[in-house]
C-alpha cells in the first residue's frame, strides 16, 4: 500500500511552508515589468499564498470586461467563419463514448501510464522504496491528478470562452466562440464523469493553475483573455492531452482524449487567428512587450504546475522534503515528456502571434525552454494531423 504522508512536526511543517512561500516569492519576485506584476501579482497572492483554490468552497473571482456588440453583423473574418463551420460539423456527444468499458486503475496489463513514468530511482534514494503494486498505485494517483487538473482547466476555459465570446471584436469570432463554450462544457462533463465513475477520486486545483485562471478572468482586456486562455492554457493543455493520449493504454480514456484533442486544435487556431494581426499591427511596442513578458511569466507558472505537489502532500510530506520531491518530478521521464510536448505546442504559437522576439528568447532559454522555439503553429495543424502524429510516435514512448 502506498505510504500516507506523515503529520509533520512543527519544524518540518514550518520548513515545508517556508519552501512554498519561497517558491511563490521566487516566481513573483522575478517579474520585472510592473504592468505584468500588477496583472499577475494579486492572483499570485490569492493562489500561491492564500491558496484560495484549496479552501473547499466555491471561489468568487471578480470579472471585468466590455461586451462588444455589432448591430451590423459583418462577415469580418473568413478564417474564423471556416472554423465555425468546422466546429459545427465536429460536435460530439459525451454519452456516445464507450462508458461500459471496465477500467482498473492499477492494472499491469492495461496501463493508464507507462511503468517508467516516474523516477523510481530518485524516490528510492530518498528512502521511499515501492514494490510493483505500490508503483502502479502511485501511477494511478498521478493519472488521477493529471485528469483532475485537466478538469479544473476546462472549467476555467468554459468561463473564459463565454467572456471571450462577449468581448471579441470579430462577429465571425463570436459565432465560433459560441461553439467553444459548448465544447468546454462537454469537456468538463466527460473528464468529471471519467474521474467519478472510473477512478473514484478528484484532486484539488493546483495553485499555479488557479493563479492563471484568476488573473485572466479578472483582466478587462479582450486580447489578454485570448492570450491567457486560447494560447497559454489551451495551447499547453493541447500538448498535455496529446501526451496522455499517446502513452495511455486505456481505451475509454484514449477515445475521450481523441475527441477533446480535435476540439482543442480548433480552439488554439482561433486564438492565433484573433491575435496575430492585433499584436503585430495594432498594438504599440510597449503594449506588445508587456504581453510578451506576461506570456513568459505564465509559461513559468505552467511549468511549475507540473511539480505535482498535491501528490507530495498526500503521500510524501514528512517522508521527504519538497526539494527532494522536485527532483523526483524533474527527473521523471514521463513528466519530462509532458513538459516537452506542452511547450512544443505553446512556443510556436507565441512566435506566430509576435510574442517570441529576440529580446525575450534568452529568458526562455535560461528557463530551459529554448528547445521549443521551432515547430508548426496551430493555424498550420489540424486535429486529425495531430492524432496521426501522436499515433506515429506512440511506439517509441510505450516502454517499461
Amino acid at each position: 500500500m502506498l505510504p500516507v504522508a506523515k503529520r509533520p512536526d512543527l519544524s518540518t511543517s514550518m520548513q515545508t511552508q517556508l519552501d512554498a512561500w519561497g517558491e511563490a516569492a521566487g516566481v513573483l519576485g522575478q517579474i520585472r515589468d510592473p504592468k505584468v506584476l500588477a496583472s499577475l501579482g494579486p492572483a499570485g497572492v490569492r493562489g500561491l499564498v492564500l491558496r484560495r483554490g484549496k479552501q473547499g468552497v466555491p471561489t468568487p473571482i471578480p470579472a471585468s470586461h466590455s461586451a462588444h456588440f455589432d448591430w451590423s453583423y459583418p462577415h469580418d473574418n473568413p478564417e474564423m467563419a471556416e472554423l465555425y463551420r468546422r466546429a459545427k460539423r465536429g460536435q460530439w456527444d459525451g454519452d456516445d463514448l464507450p462508458w461500459g468499458t471496465f477500467v482498473d486503475p492499477v492494472s499491469p496489463e492495461v496501463r493508464l501510464l507507462p511503468d517508467d513514468f516516474m523516477a523510481w530511482d530518485v524516490l528510492s534514494r530518498a528512502g521511499v522504496k515501492l514494490d510493483k503494486k505500490e508503483r502502479r498505485e502511485l501511477l494511478a494517483d498521478t493519472s488521477c491528478w493529471l485528469l483532475s487538473q485537466f478538469l479544473h482547466g476546462e472549467q476555467g476555459a468554459l468561463f473564459a470562452a463565454a467572456q471571450v465570446t462577449e468581448a471579441v471584436q470579430f462577429f465571425d469570432g463570436k459565432l465560433y466562440g459560441s461553439t467553444q463554450v459548448m465544447d468546454e462544457a462537454r469537456h468538463v462533463e466527460v473528464f468529471l464523469r471519467y474521474l467519478e465513475s472510473k477512478l473514484g477520486k478528484l484532486y484539488q486545483i493546483n495553485d499555479n493553475l488557479y493563479v492563471i485562471i484568476d488573473a485572466l478572468m479578472a483582466d478587462a482586456r479582450w486580447d489578454m483573455k485570448f492570450l491567457g486562455m486560447q494560447i497559454m492554457v489551451e495551447g499547453l493543455a493541447l500538448g498535455a492531452f496529446g501526451m496522455m493520449y499517446q502513452v495511455s493504454e486505456e481505451p475509454l480514456l484514449r477515445s475521450l482524449l481523441k475527441n477533446v484533442i480535435q476540439d482543442e486544435a480548433r480552439h488554439v487556431h482561433y486564438g492565433v487567428v484573433a491575435l496575430r494581426e492585433h499584436i503585430t499591427k495594432e498594438l504599440s511596442e510597449s503594449e506588445r512587450a508587456e504581453r510578451e513578458a506576461w506570456a513568459f511569466e505564465v509559461a513559468l507558472l505552467m511549468r511549475n504546475r507540473f511539480m505535482v505537489y498535491e501528490i507530495f502532500d498526500e503521500h510524501f510530506e514528512g517522508l521527504m522534503s519538497r526539494a527532494t520531491w522536485r527532483e523526483v518530478v524533474k527527473q521523471s521521464p514521463g513528466l519530462d515528456r509532458f513538459r516537452a510536448v506542452m511547450f512544443s505546442r505553446l512556443l510556436p504559437n507565441l512566435r506566430e502571434i509576435g510574442l517570441l522576439s529576440d529580446k525575450i528568447r534568452p529568458a526562455y532559454e535560461e528557463a530551459g525552454l529554448g528547445r521549443y522555439f521551432t515547430g508548426l503553429a496551430a493555424d498550420q495543424l489540424t486535429g486529425d494531423g495531430m492524432i496521426e502524429e501522436l499515433e506515429a510516435g506512440r511506439g517509441a514512448v510505450l516502454v517499461g
